[in-house]
């Protein structure tokens, strides 16, 4: 089966806020997939250069609202597998602080910055097709 992973961010994150948010994003998700990193190579000098990420990840943008229809849709989508970002993480200053305003906070009030999308190419095409490359 052919996957797809597709970053989504929010239109109107700051440039500092959205290198943060896709960075944390793919390295969460990278740990989730077992066969995304390639193996190691070398140049013709030499040199060793460790493997990198296996998938082509185009990086989208979506409107706040844009992006919880997204997450709605992904969350309901069999074989999809996502991970989102939200202000809540990325204002706590460690993750014992971020899980528990996380749980101190309704869903219908978390501000989502971001997410990242991961499953079978054709259903993560369906879900992304119509946004913007960033």
């Amino acid at each position: 089966m052919q996957t797809k992973v597709a970053l989504v961010l929010r239109d109107d994150l700051p440039a500092a806020h959205a290198a943060n948010t896709a960075a944390v994003l793919a390295l969460s998700l990278g740990g989730r997939i077992g066969d995304s990193v390639g193996r190691d190579g070398e140049d013709a000098s030499g040199g060793d250069h460790p493997g990198l990420n296996t998938h082509p990840i185009p990086v989208l943008t979506a409107s706040a609202q844009e992006l919880t229809v997204l997450l709605e849709r992904a969350r309901s989508a069999d074989e999809v597998r996502l991970v989102s970002l939200t202000e809540t993480a990325r204002r706590a200053r460690d993750y014992e602080d971020y899980l528990t305003e996380l749980k101190a906070t309704h869903a219908e009030n978390l501000e989502y910055l971001g997410v990242i999308v991961h499953g079978p190419r054709s259903k993560v095409s369906r879900l992304t097709r119509h946004l913007s490359l960033l």
